[in-house]
């Protein structure tokens, strides 16, 4: 089997079979953001390169975030002004926003749209059920 055949036509790199791709869309006995389950059935989280060239921007960014948080953070250590941290959670917010949005339209671009492998009206179906999940999740996070 070549590199080739390993990616499938949602830009996932992964051997995968049904099973896997079942488990990994039942969230149904998991928590949100819960990635891996124990046992024998375990599942293994998927890869991607839709964002590749944008890597280096969503990762800056989420580093950015990630010191505003700890800035965050260390202003309620110190007790300061309520809405001085409440700014300071909208910036984070509308970061994680926008880099949500990046990711999103990364996503459509190379694992819906650079989908050339999805001839079958399943496939299809697949793909589009699947954008409309990452829609959905994505906008009650941030709405």
């Amino acid at each position: 089997m070549t590199a080739l055949d390993l990616d499938t036509y949602m830009g996932y790199h992964k051997l995968m079979t049904a099973t896997d791709a079942d488990m990994m869309n039942d969230r149904s006995g998991s928590a949100e953001g819960d990635e891996a389950t124990s046992g024998p059935c375990q599942s293994v989280p998927r890869t991607s390169t839709s964002y590749a060239h944008d890597k280096a921007k969503i990762t800056a960014r989420l580093r950015r975030m990630e010191g505003q948080v700890r800035g965050v953070q260390r202003m309620v250590e110190e007790d300061q002004y309520c809405l001085d941290v409440l700014t300071q959670l909208s910036a984070i917010i509308a970061a994680a926003r926008q880099t949500g949005l990046l990711v999103l339209e990364d996503h459509v671009r190379g694992c819906v749209l650079g989908s050339e492998q999805a001839l079958s009206e399943i496939d299809r179906e697949e793909l589009l059920t699947e954008l409309i999940g990452a829609i959905d999740r994505f906008g009650r996070s941030v709405g």
